[in-house]
């Protein structure tokens, strides 16, 4: 799977200045002012630079941060952490394994139940798939997360 996400010259032209700026070079978007800090629609958020699979909605959750907001990763394999003391502090970045797109960022204060973690990522960063495309766009795998009733965090409908 990994030889099918890559960076390349060709994928980075086509980034907005916005999506260049986070994903090359540590930027952050504003809280509140993002696509998906509250967006609710089921299906699977993608780096928007190779399109490896990195978070589903039925792991986003509201944390109030204005940043869309994560408990685990899709694919743990397709997220990296390393060190960040770029603000005088130690805060922990995440970026995609295959293309080395920067996200954001995961604390340690996410909802206890679902393990503690809060991956706090740019909406720059992702392109959302939903649900009704993941077979038309080759993520048809994942469409087995996604429990079609009423009651279900991240239903599409």
């Amino acid at each position: 799977m990994s030889n099918q996400y890559q960076k390349s010259e060709e994928k980075l032209a086509h980034l907005s200045p916005e999506q260049y700026h986070v994903t090359q070079e540590r930027g952050t978007e504003p809280p509140f002012r993002n696509e998906f800090w509250n967006h609710k629609e089921a299906g699977i958020y993608v780096d928007v630079v190779s399109g490896e699979p990195l978070f589903a909605s039925t792991k986003k959750y509201d944390s109030g941060c204005g940043w869309p907001s994560f408990t685990a990763p899709l694919e743990p394999k397709n997220v990296v952490e390393n060190s960040d003391r770029s603000l005088g502090t130690e805060r922990t970045e995440v970026r995609s394994t295959n293309a080395d797109s920067h996200l954001g960022h995961v604390f340690p204060d996410g909802p206890p139940e679902e393990g503690g973690l809060r991956y706090c990522i740019n909406s720059a960063a992702l392109r959302f798939v939903p649900y009704d495309d993941l077979d038309k766009e080759g993520y048809g795998d994942y469409k087995s997360l996604f429990d079609r009733s009423p009651s279900t965090k991240g239903e599409s409908k």
